[in-house]
């Protein structure tokens, strides 16, 4: 790289990460100064600005704040006092963010309950919530009611909607509650270490868990990102994004909302509303995650998609492939791509745009970041230690997990854990560098190169050993989902009897025009022999989580068995190619009598 190419790359890098740090260095575990006090500012500084808008209807900061004060007063009215939890079960709508941002005024923590969950899922979520009180919407209290013998305990129904029964009306008892805010002293003695949400991991392998999120915490979202995206009270964020998780409803509402600018929110991601949307509201950024962005680029082309005002997209989980083909098709300037999660104490920006790459630790920072990776066994899927008993770093190129140094009086650096702590504990790695240090384990494999960029290689777990090989699913679908006439594609591994390690299964969404020799010839081409999918089956869609993650736990059940899937499956044979998989066929393999 020229010399100066590589001075405007790091210069860049500086420019966001000082407007970043400048955002965040004031906050601090012991400080008085809670979230709701951030947003409280940004209200008294743009009272009359618009601040929300969700189909048709706009809320300024100070009609916003005004609703958000109503629900505090109500949740006065029923004596819920601090430290205590009420469950938010709905999809996006105008009120979601007011209903947490008021009950946090009260010191009271909102449980936001993922609003496509039933059954056995949603009520361990709403069990371990500890909530008494459940605030619903006419789409989500069918599901309510139907989980409702699975409880622990009763809880008390507010509803936005026609109620019948035991449920209460929320709009008509909001009606009589005051939209003054509640004294500042009803919180008078909490820190920003108190917790003021329970915010879900997606359950792509199990049951959701709850992580704690501070005030703390939800202000290094909400600020971090309002000083990363540059962002200005002249932006306008579109959120397609469900408010239950923290990329939508912190980061993306701190880019809008801490800075004087709106957001539009929708109720979920449409990619045939999309473009006619971000230009009907004028929108200058939006938020994404996971694949929403491939939903994009395999949408037909449309006129909407280059007559945006869009200046900068940020997300977590854009592939490589998908950014490549986004920029120029869809003339957006800039892509902000971070790392983190939920309940991790890593992130990390990519400020200068590496296509591909998570995120930065150039050389002239030092040792100022909190995380590093470690090499990884993938047999026992734990990190090399040395004769020592510690850990091994990973060096460059090499692959490793990567770890967050905890560190409690840190805001940058804590681990506040799940509301189950021996969930936290799993979480927790110990003796890693030194005797009693202790490192959040991310459970992602990454790669950092010699200029400082990292890399997302697989989840730890989706990585397997097949032929002896260790076989990267991640590196694995980003080939296939270029493939000709493919649309989407999962891969993982799955157990095949009297074999050693787990045989690759593709799963794939194809369109009109895929040929399966013309994708067995690309896979010959494109993979080793040992990463090569052997099994194929054809999906109608790919089940993701409402953050468009890909759950895979359902399809690594249903194995490669054609008398377990209705979709047609395939295998690969040396000589044809992928063939379709028969009874007869799968009852050799059983019996160890086909060579994959």
């Amino acid at each position: 790289m020229r010399l100066q190419d590589r001075l405007k790359r790091d210069w860049r890098f500086w420019r966001g990460l000082s407007r970043t740090l400048k955002r965040v260095k004031s906050i601090g575990p012991e400080s008085d100064n809670l979230l709701c006090d951030d947003l409280q500012s940004s209200v008294d500084s743009w009272r009359n600005r618009r601040a929300l808008t969700f189909e048709g209807t706009t809320l300024t900061y100070g009609e916003m704040d005004a609703l958000a004060n109503r629900y505090a007063n109500w949740g006065r009215s029923q004596n819920l006092r601090r430290g205590q939890t009420v469950a938010l079960f709905m999809p996006n709508r105008i009120e979601y963010f007011p209903i947490w941002y008021g009950l946090s005024k009260i010191g009271v923590v909102t449980a936001l309950i993922n609003n496509q969950l039933v059954g056995q899922a949603l009520a361990h979520c709403l069990n371990i919530s500890g909530a008494t009180h459940v605030i619903l919407d006419s789409e989500t209290v069918l599901a309510f009611e139907a989980a409702q013998s699975l409880l622990s305990k009763p809880m008390i129904q507010w509803v936005h909607g026609l109620v019948h029964g035991t449920q209460r009306d929320m709009v008509q008892t909001l009606r009589s509650c005051s939209q003054l805010p509640p004294d500042r002293s009803v919180r008078s003695g909490m820190t920003a270490s108190d917790p003021v949400l329970y915010i879900y991991t997606s359950g792509t392998t199990g049951l959701p868990k709850a992580a704690k999120i501070s005030h703390m915490r939800a202000q290094l979202y909400m600020r971090g990102f309002a000083g990363a995206t540059g962002a200005t009270l002249n932006d306008r964020v579109y959120i397609t994004l469900p408010l239950y998780h923290a990329t939508g409803g912190l980061c993306g509402l701190g880019v809008a909302l801490l800075n004087g600018g709106s957001a539009v929110l929708k109720t979920r991601f449409s990619a045939t509303r999309f473009w006619p949307d971000v230009v009907e509201e004028g929108a200058t950024m939006f938020v994404y995650i996971g694949e929403l962005c491939r939903y994009l680029v395999n949408h037909p082309p449309s006129e909407d998609e280059r007559r945006h005002k869009l200046r900068l997209a940020f997300g977590n989980g854009l592939s490589a492939d998908v950014w490549g083909e986004m920029r120029p098709r869809f003339h957006v300037p800039d892509v902000l791509e971070f790392y983190g999660s939920t309940e991790g104490n890593v992130s990390m920006f990519n400020f200068d745009g590496k296509v591909g790459a998570i995120g930065r630790t150039p050389k002239w920072l030092g040792n100022r970041y909190n995380f590093k990776l470690v090499q990884f066994d993938l047999e026992t899927e734990e990190p090399v230690r040395s004769i020592s008993g510690l850990c091994v770093a990973a060096g460059t190129d090499q692959i490793g997990e990567c770890l967050g140094k905890i560190a409690a009086h840190d805001p940058r650096a804590e681990f506040t854990g799940y509301v189950d702590k021996a969930a936290s504990d799993k979480k927790i790695l110990r003796d890693v560098f030194e005797k009693g240090d202790a490192w959040f384990r991310t459970g992602d494999l990454m790669q950092m190169d010699a200029d400082g960029y990292y890399y997302f290689i697989d989840r730890i777990g989706d990585t397997f050993r097949w032929k002896g090989e260790n076989v990267s699913t991640g590196e694995v679908t980003s080939h296939l989902q270029t493939a000709p006439g493919v649309l989407e594609a999962i891969v993982y591994g799955v157990a095949v009897p009297g074999a050693e390690g787990r045989a690759g299964m593709v799963g794939l969404v194809v369109s009109e025009t895929f040929d399966l020799k013309v994708f067995s010839d690309y896979v010959s081409q494109a993979l080793p022999s040992y990463a090569q999918p052997v099994f194929l089956r054809l999906l109608p869609t790919i089940v993701t989580t409402g953050t468009f993650k890909y759950r895979k736990v359902d399809l690594v059940r249903d194995g490669f068995s054609p008398d377990e899937i209705k979709d047609k499956v395939f295998y690969r044979t040396p000589a044809k190619g992928y063939v379709r998989l028969t009874r007869p066929t799968y009852a050799k393999i059983l019996d160890q009598g086909v060579k994959l």
